[in-house]
């Protein structure tokens, strides 16, 4: 897992209570996932389509204000950063404005829960700590992480923290899925775990963003599996490039896992061949299970039907709209998400609604 190093930017909040647990163990290790392998090292875990050059596609508006990744010169998107926006549009603006401005409480509430995700990933395999010198070197840990646990899903055991990435409606996204087993059935489930502060079940506005941050999560991957993520589109992104040799860490640590390479092209063409040869399943089922944060307690389990329209349309009003439709915030009906906001006393929406 790529930059160990803790970096000031935080994932941005969905709501005080409803973490993004896993996701936010990639944010302190890769810091701003625009500075991408520019951290001092990188950890990896051993088990116990064409794009268009121009990036993002450009969407018309009514009015010439730029789209968050134009305001922000993002190369990419957290799949969290999507569920904010789906949770409330301002506070994903706000939160890449002020990365530092977080009250303590709910940063606690988030080093908590990435604790306790930190110690079930350490249930199933060790982290390696590897040197890392350029993001190159970054994504290249990210993709031996995958090479690592592509043999374990296959042989039907159970992987965490699975890298995900890939261009969805112009924009890329990435992200981190919590756990993939198979059930009973033989299914391929993945199963996100939510801590919670209080020992309650979250709002339904709350499991909502919930639901489409997993949907999101399947949407990508059954898209890997499949082969329609390419390498083009990773290196085309993320302004990679190929022909950069890989640190010398990097290349011993390749090199234990069966694969001799030199530069970052090598293990990038051999990562996808991997991936489209692996003949992996697409994700089955969908499971969230809410647990409290202090007592360990399973609150609650949501089995999330996947309805794929349902999430392009949300997708395309996200990436379509977002602040471009002129009406930030949360929507005057669901003000209430305001009371638990860090941005509330300074939000223009909130005042603009009174």
């Amino acid at each position: 897992m790529a930059g160990a190093q803790p970096e000031a930017a935080t994932p941005e909040a969905t709501g005080f209570e409803d973490l993004s647990d896993s996701e936010f163990l990639d944010f302190l290790e890769l810091g701003d996932i625009e500075e991408l392998g520019n951290q001092p090292g990188s950890s990896v875990r051993s088990p116990k389509k064409q794009v268009n050059s121009e990036g993002p596609k450009k969407r018309k508006r009514e009015a010439d204000v730029p789209t968050p990744m134009e305001r922000f010169h993002l190369k990419c998107l957290w799949v969290t950063d999507l569920a904010t926006q789906s949770w409330c549009e301002q506070q994903m603006v706000y939160g890449k404005e002020l990365p530092g401005f977080q009250s303590s409480e709910k940063a606690a509430v988030l080093d908590t829960g990435a604790s306790i995700h930190l110690a079930r990933e350490l249930e199933l395999h060790d982290l390696v700590s590897i040197q890392t010198s350029s993001k190159e070197d970054s994504w290249a840990v990210k993709l031996l992480n995958i090479l690592s646990m592509v043999p374990i899903l296959q042989s039907g055991g159970t992987i965490r923290e699975f890298p995900v990435f890939g261009e969805v409606e112009g924009v890329f996204l990435v992200g981190v899925i919590d756990e993939l087993h198979y059930t009973s059935k033989g299914q391929l489930e993945l199963a996100e775990l939510k801590t919670r502060r209080r020992p309650m079940m979250p709002l339904e506005a709350q499991k909502e963003k919930d639901r489409f941050q997993v949907s999101l999560y399947k949407y990508i991957f059954d898209a890997m599996v499949r082969g329609q993520v390419t390498s083009a589109s990773l290196v085309c992104h993320m302004k990679l490039s190929p022909e950069v040799l890989l640190g010398p860490e990097v290349r011993n640590h390749a090199r234990q896992g069966g694969f001799t390479v030199k530069s970052f092209g090598d293990l990038l063409e051999i990562s996808f061949l991997s991936l489209t040869l692996s003949d992996l399943p697409v994700i089955d089922a969908l499971k969230i299970e809410y647990s409290h944060q202090e007592t360990g307690t399973v609150l609650g389990t949501e089995m999330v039907v996947f309805e794929e329209k349902q999430v392009k349309d949300k997708l395309q009003h996200i990436l379509g709209t977002g602040q471009d439709s002129g009406k930030p915030g949360s929507g005057l009906k669901e003000a209430w998400k305001c009371r638990t906001c860090d941005y509330a006393e300074i939000c223009q929406w909130r005042k603009m609604v009174g």
